[in-house]
């Protein structure tokens, strides 16, 4: 098949894939697109919110539509690293065997990701990027496609270990879930507390996601896009002649190269998605705040005159 053809088959497929969600998710539109986007370009996503607004729910319905495996780890103050990756045991014919953690799965759910000691986070944190664990010496590939959400709860910061900018880098979104509207909060309280259960179908295997991400990586880039985008990102920083007066003023420090990456990478997939051939401006605009977000640092000044991030990301367009 065809790139144009693949293309136009992901929209209609796309289009169904959010009708199966909405079966089981009321609303979150724009959270549930950015995470099929990252999905999509093989990125993994932070996801910022209050307790109860069905971040489990939401991942555990994505993968079953996807048609990929899901595992939930919920990190707490005593977990090891072992206990996410695995660990070798001694069976009864006294021998070392190797029991896979949560890890080894599709989609892992890093349930409040900051609440567990940066040795453990770091072992997760090396399995998205190496894509592989090591054990005993012993190298071991993740399953592919591998796709990590970790969620983290913005409220509550006694007895957690927040993540460092640099761990931070390695997830492509940071994505806010915000409370539902009046109606929207109506019709989760009417379908969550009648006996009715809604099945979903999964319309995607797991080879497809992998054909999908081949394809978003085969897509052309104009480039006045790209220039845009590293453009973009060159702006964030205070120490570059192009940063504005307002970045100078408010920010610490910029993005890095990895935004300009995902950028480019999170435009392709929106463009995909939404029928075009190739990503143009507007598509690098449609995910800016979602990459950039985690990736600038505000200064005391910023905090003080309640300033946030998204306000300097549209700023900077």
């Amino acid at each position: 098949m065809s790139d144009v053809a693949l293309v136009e088959k992901l929209v209609v497929k796309h289009r169904d894939l959010k009708k199966e969600i909405a079966k089981i998710i009321v609303g979150q539109d724009v959270v549930i697109d950015q995470i099929l986007l990252s999905v999509f370009s093989g990125g993994h996503s932070l996801l910022v919110g209050v307790p109860g607004l069905a971040k489990t729910l939401m991942v555990n319905t994505i993968s079953q539509a996807l048609g990929l495996d899901f595992k939930r780890i919920q990190f707490t103050p005593d977990l090891m690293p072992s206990d996410i990756l695995g660990a070798e045991i001694l069976d009864e014919n006294r021998t070392f065997k190797f029991i896979k953690g949560p890890v080894f799965s599709n989609i892992v759910l890093a349930d409040e990701i900051n609440r567990t000691p940066p040795k453990t986070q770091a072992a997760l944190l090396e399995a998205m990027q190496e894509r592989s664990v090591t054990v005993a010496g012993h190298n071991y590939k993740l399953a592919n496609p591998y796709f990590v959400l970790a969620t983290q709860n913005p409220i509550e910061q006694e007895g957690t270990y927040p993540l460092p900018e640099a761990q931070l880098d390695r997830f492509m979104f940071s994505i806010l879930l915000e409370y539902p509207s009046f109606q929207e909060e109506v019709d989760v309280v009417k379908s969550t507390t009648s006996d009715k259960t809604q099945k979903i179908n999964a319309l995607f295997s797991a080879a497809e996601i992998v054909e999908i991400q081949q394809l978003i990586r085969r897509i052309p880039v104009a480039d006045n896009v790209v220039e845009y985008a590293v453009r973009l990102v060159g702006k964030t920083r205070p120490a570059s002649a192009e940063a504005p007066e307002f970045v100078k003023n408010y920010l610490d420090w910029g993005a890095g190269p990895r935004a300009s990456q995902n950028l480019i990478l999170a435009a392709k997939s929106h463009a995909a998605v939404n029928g075009k051939f190739s990503p143009d401006i507007e598509d690098v605009k449609a995910v800016a705040i979602g990459i950039l977000r985690h990736r600038i640092i505000k200064n005391y000044k910023a905090e003080a005159e309640g300033i946030s991030e998204e306000k300097i990301i549209r700023d900077l367009y």
